[in-house]
């Protein structure tokens, strides 16, 4: 991924991307080509040098028991958004400013599958707190009938992406002038995209 200088991803900008609730892109690539799913997952910081991304895929879904070749690719995306020129005070100074988009993103690990029931009750109710734990009365997995439950995770793989190196970027204004960041995050306010403007906020 191609990364300006000054568009590297902080590490506390990493950390909140990984931290957040959200799903990722995982993408292998195996002997059958490409295979990519859309993904809910927990971050898990205390597994191996730079952590772990834990989720699951249905048994039927074949990306589980093809092996990875090599690295696999978890694309992790906050919030994004078009950018306005007509946001930036530059527009009106000189005119040569164009539109662009503002994005975080982070990549990379070793797959490692977990076809074992206790791994995966724990992940799924890892998962569920981090999503329930909003709401004014949670669901808990304990709320659904055993039985059903037991079910469900026969139904499931886990998979964990152990993360062995991190490109990350936060393309989010830095190489606008302060007036320019100001009407953007105006304009991405006005518009309603208050994540976006709150990331602009946060590396400026």
């Amino acid at each position: 991924m191609y990364t300006p200088a000054h568009f590297a991803a902080t590490p506390e900008t990493v950390r909140g991307l990984l931290s957040r609730p959200g799903a990722l892109n995982l993408v292998t690539m195996t002997s059958q080509g490409l295979l990519a799913t859309l993904l809910p997952f927990v971050f898990d910081p205390d597994a191996g040098e730079h952590g772990a991304l834990q989720g699951h895929l249905a048994r039927n879904n074949i990306q589980w028991s093809e092996p990875a070749v090599g690295e696999a690719l978890a694309i992790i995306q906050g919030a994004d958004a078009y950018v306005s020129p007509s946001w930036y005070a530059s527009k009106a100074e000189h005119g040569r400013v164009v539109p662009t988009w503002n994005y975080t993103t982070a990549h990379y690990g070793r797959l490692v599958i977990h076809d074992d029931p206790a791994w995966l009750e724990r992940q799924v109710r890892r998962l569920t707190g981090v999503h329930e734990a909003a709401f004014e009365h949670p669901w808990s997995v304990d709320d659904a009938p055993g039985r059903y439950i037991a079910g469900q995770l026969r139904a499931i793989v886990g998979v964990e992406l152990v993360i062995t190196r991190i490109e990350a970027k936060a393309k989010l204004s830095q190489n606008r002038p302060e007036a320019d960041v100001d009407g953007v995050v105006a304009g991405l306010s006005a518009r309603g995209h208050t994540e976006a403007a709150a990331d602009v906020e946060c590396v400026r």
